[in-house]
């Protein structure tokens, strides 16, 4: 049996088209159609149907599903042990933040090239919640995140790389003026609050008995920084920059302590075949 067979199968499955594996495989519609009716002939039955303009797996996919994926890890993991190098061979399949892929990111990145040149990297960028729930799965070797606020499992790993302090983010025109005087005064641009940051941003306020009007509410650190820029009010967020890359358009505030910390880190699962690669990644954050 050809894994590439089984690797169009997950995919198909996953994003629900032939178009869609196609394009995630970099092959034609065409040769994944084939790769598919080649591994339904090599088990005897069928393995996808179409239900409307989705492809679903039939029975025997759905319970055939799951060992392709166990499958395909495992080839990964045999291809990355089979290495001349100190180092198991990549890809490594990194999850990150849309923040972390904007700032932290390109710098590590660098630093790999100029010394992992033939080592190569998969991105994976996602929300934390959903980043946690793939490594768990098994689909990420690694992922940069923010710590969730419940403990995580023993078989989770965790290094964290940043601290990042709730700020108020206002625009600079408002440089001098009391944090908690321009949350009462200006309109009000909440951070989701179905994040960690975003719930601990909501909770700090009712601590301190502010209680701002918000008239948008939005997940996207970037999004809410633009926002902010364009002078369309103001924001409680955790202190994401790296460098100096705030816009000279806006402040950050100082909020009045104690101040709720998002922890940023690297998650990984123990056992992982690809963990020196892992710790090689993680040493050129120090």
């Amino acid at each position: 049996m050809d894994t590439r067979f089984l690797e169009s199968f997950v995919q198909v499955v996953e994003l629900g088209s032939v178009a869609a594996a196609a394009r995630q495989l970099d092959l034609t519609p065409t040769a994944v159609s084939l790769r598919l009716r080649a591994l339904e002939a090599d088990v005897g039955t069928a393995l996808i149907k179409r239900v409307g303009r989705t492809m679903m797996p039939t029975e025997a996919g759905s319970k055939a599903l799951r060992q392709a994926k166990l499958v395909l890890a495992e080839v990964k993991n045999f291809n990355s042990l089979a290495s001349n190098t100190e180092l198991p061979a990549g890809p490594l399949t990194l999850g990150a933040t849309p923040s972390v892929v904007k700032g932290m990111l390109p710098g590590m990145l660098r630093k790999w090239l100029g010394k992992y040149e033939g080592t190569k990297i998969l991105i994976e960028p996602a929300a934390s919640t959903v980043l946690y729930q793939r490594l768990l799965q098994g689909e990420l070797d690694a992922a940069i995140l923010v710590h969730p606020l419940f403990e995580v499992p023993k078989t989770v790993l965790w290094k964290q790389l940043r601290k990042e302090p709730l700020i108020l983010l206002a625009p600079a025109r408002l440089q001098g003026e009391d944090p908690f005087s321009i949350l009462r005064k200006y309109p009000f641009i909440r951070y989701d609050r179905r994040v960690v940051a975003g719930k601990m941003a909501d909770d700090y306020l009712k601590l301190h008995g502010v209680y701002p009007e918000p008239w948008l509410e939005l997940d996207g650190l970037d999004y809410i920084s633009d926002l902010v820029k364009a002078d369309l009010g103001v924001s409680v967020v955790p202190d994401w920059s790296y460098g100096n890359q705030y816009d000279p358009g806006l402040i950050r505030h100082r909020l009045p302590g104690p101040v709720p910390t998002r922890n940023l880190g690297i998650m990984w699962l123990r056992s992982n075949v690809r963990e020196k690669l892992i710790h090689a990644f993680l040493a050129l954050a120090d």
